[in-house]
């Protein structure tokens, strides 16, 4: 079994080298399914660290096993997403966005990073555990239908079959060196439902007379804001 101390030396030795990884993913953002050149580096970097993957699951995603002792006793899943937001960075860093209008906007740069980050870490004792840890580089995850679900249909939860998975995602309001934990389903996921308002022309100085589609727009809006208060988040997570 690998010690805690063991886990914390190596998450230190290899501290500067994930930020390292973090700011050249920031830097060079893709859109959704379009992470072509991320995809690319994740495997450069996977190469350096003597890791079997395969490539190309859903275009862009990538499938990494790290095996331990007795590999075929168990199989846990680490999951990161890739993909950027059409946003238009405005910071000033050295790591700004090289691509106008694309922007790592949501934290997918340091899930990316994180996991590598955590392969490196788990390559280095994997004498020290028994099983096979799967990585998961996921594609799509700001749009549908989305790249996990379409990987999970490539099989990516067979060969070896997964038997418990853990994904990941920063979390701005908490504490420095905090992490949380909660089992299941946890933030609200991505639906989309177009709806059609007709409205009644007229002038706007006579508003009596007409109805105006914005208004009974928002009307729906706000409706749906009172049924739906907490946006999908019923529980805090645990945090350690």
């Amino acid at each position: 079994m690998v010690s805690v101390d063991r886990i914390k030396s190596l998450a230190e030795k290899h501290f500067q080298k994930v930020i390292e990884i973090r700011r050249h993913i920031h830097a060079n953002p893709e859109l959704s399914f379009e992470e072509y050149k991320t995809s690319d580096y994740i495997a450069a970097v996977l190469d350096t660290l003597g890791i079997e993957y395969k490539r190309g699951i859903v275009k862009t995603g990538i499938v990494a096993l790290i095996k331990g002792k007795n590999p075929e006793k168990r199989t846990l899943m680490l999951r990161a997403d890739m993909d950027a937001l059409p946003i238009t960075e405005g910071n000033k860093t050295d790591y700004v966005s090289k691509n106008k209008g694309v922007m790592h906007a949501c934290g997918h740069d340091v899930h990316s990073a994180s996991l590598l980050g955590a392969a490196a870490i788990l390559t280095e004792c994997k004498d020290e555990f028994e099983g096979t840890v799967k990585l998961i580089f996921q594609p799509g995850e700001e749009v549908l239908p989305g790249g996990a679900s379409l990987m999970i249909q490539e099989g990516v939860l067979k060969n070896p079959e997964v038997k418990l998975a853990i994904a990941q995602h920063v979390h701005p309001s908490m504490e420095t060196g905090k992490v949380g934990f909660r089992k299941g389903m946890y933030m609200a996921s991505t639906d989309e439902i177009y709806l059609t308002v007709k409205g009644k022309g007229g002038h706007a100085a006579m508003p009596a007379d007409y109805n105006n589609p914005l208004l009974i727009a928002s009307e729906i809006l706000l409706e749906l804001k009172k049924k739906f208060p907490n946006d999908g988040q019923s529980e805090i997570p645990t945090v350690l």
